[in-house]
């Protein structure tokens, strides 16, 4: 009895938590942030302790923003309410529905066993593995796209080899992580790897007044990639784990899919239909001419509109609404959504633009000190919203501040983007869809954060090494 008043006593403070906090956040920063945008940071503090304490559902809290914004009137309600069915949504709705066809099909098993033929048992292999290859997608394909692809195999391999509850599991922390840390940091690999570079590159050619070649993009970039990618492989190769190997061996799983057999006409149109997606939206520069509006989101949407047409091997149906409505990841929609929204908020009040105004008050020479505070400037603004966000705010704050410092904007707008593509902490973007799959908010946000400010040093002492001693840095 006494354990169970306890219990709901710790549970009405940590709900408790959330709104206070969110009061005392306005308290404290309304004298310089003004009201809307300190109630925006401080419905920030809100969903982070929520997010973490987890007093309620994850889901349930992205849904705070409708209600503070309901109350306070931040922002006009349609940019809010907007979020909630964006393009972003439509693209993981359809890759949720494209990957069902993976479990009522069996294909899900297929490339579960034969990934763990291909990367091996050794759990240091498969973090490798999945960071590289979420890494080298990223750079080509949108982040939230790599990661919607790679989480759910990744998740069917764990179930496979026994880790059915992926929350507890602690050998399911390295591989989800890798793959979301790894979508994220890819991104600045080149212009296609996300939305916020081309925001970049579009400013950067207005200051120079010349267009800025792919090209050009990747040999400045490519050097610090890799320092934040073995960054991010020594930080997950370190992490505490109850085993070195996955259960089983490579020779088992080899003889488990040999048992599977040929492949089933179901499992060929499941997979015909996810790579042509893949495909489409890694090929779009080549039909966006003719076919505008046909962007990603829309074709893993159509694509599985398309499940619900064909029938497999044994005249069932690929996929039924009856099976769609109980697996489709309905709380990832709403994470990921609720992330988007408080974004919109943290922007649109202008508490983004009065944290950069902060800023400028620092004592900046363009030294150590000026990459260090245009470094995590650029770091905290991406871990509250989206990189796009960030980096359509980011980008003209740093340009400005140093030209008023009389100081070349480019390298520092360099860094800038290194850094708004370097995000671990919050479920939000694209973290919500290893956290709905299972990751505990708490294990993203205890090893993101202590990432994160490793990152944000890395990122400082290399970007000003760079700006002083690689010239090619400082041009476009």
């Amino acid at each position: 009895m006494y354990g169970s008043k306890r219990k709901r006593r710790l549970h009405s403070v940590a709900v408790l938590l959330g709104p206070l906090s969110f009061g005392l956040t306005i308290l404290l920063l309304e004298w310089f942030f003004g009201f809307k945008a300190a109630a925006a940071l401080g419905t920030t503090v809100w969903m982070a302790l929520w997010w973490i304490l987890r007093p309620v559902n994850i889901s349930v809290t992205a849904f705070v923003p409708i209600g503070v914004n309901a109350l306070f009137d931040l922002i006009p309600m349609q940019q809010v309410i907007s979020q909630y069915f964006s393009e972003i949504i439509v693209l993981l709705f359809g890759a949720d529905l494209v990957c069902l066809t993976w479990a009522t099909t069996g294909l899900d098993k297929r490339l579960a066993i034969k990934t763990l033929c291909c990367i091996g048992t050794s759990l240091r292999q498969q973090i490798a593995v999945w960071l590289l290859v979420a890494t080298v997608l990223s750079i080509f394909l949108p982040n939230v796209v790599v990661c919607t692809i790679l989480v759910p195999v990744a998740v069917s391999m764990l179930q496979f080899i026994g880790e059915e509850n992926i929350k507890n599991s602690k050998l399911a922390v390295p591989i989800l992580l890798a793959i979301v840390w790894g979508a994220g940091i890819g991104g600045f690999g080149s212009p296609l790897g996300g939305a916020a570079n081309l925001v970049a590159i579009s400013y950067l050619e207005k200051l120079t007044g010349q267009e800025f070649m792919y090209i050009d993009w990747v040999v400045r970039f490519l050097p610090l990639l890799v320092l934040v990618l073995l960054l991010n492989l020594f930080f997950l190769f370190h992490l505490p784990v109850p085993v070195k190997r996955l259960a089983g061996t490579s020779e088992y799983f080899k003889e488990m899919y040999a048992q599977l057999g040929t492949i089933r006409l179901g499992e060929k149109i499941s997979l015909v239909l996810f790579v042509a997606a893949t495909l489409l939206a890694f090929i779009r520069p080549l039909y966006a001419g003719w076919l505008p509006a046909l962007k990603p989101a829309y074709v893993f949407l159509i694509m599985g509109l398309l499940a619900f047409t064909f029938e497999d091997e044994d005249g069932k149906a690929l996929l039924t609404w009856e099976f769609a409505e109980k697996g489709v990841m309905w709380g990832m929609l709403f994470l990921f959504a609720g992330g988007l929204a408080l974004g919109s908020l943290v922007t649109e009040t202008g508490a983004a633009l009065k944290m950069a105004e902060a800023i400028t008050l620092l004592p900046l020479t363009g030294g150590l000190e000026t990459v260090f505070a245009f470094t995590l400037f650029s770091t905290v603004l991406t871990e509250i919203s989206s990189n796009t966000a960030a980096a359509a705010i980011a980008v003209p704050v740093v340009q400005s501040i140093a030209q008023a410092l009389g100081l070349n904007p480019i390298p520092y707008l360099f860094v800038a983007i290194v850094a708004f593509n370097s995000a671990y902490v919050l479920p939000v973007s694209i973290r919500a869809i290893p956290v709905s799959y299972g990751l505990d908010p708490a294990e993203l946000f205890k090893n993101g954060l202590l990432l994160s400010l490793c990152s944000v040093l890395l990122i400082t002492v290399v970007g000003y090494l760079f700006i002083r001693y690689w010239p090619l840095f400082s041009t476009v």
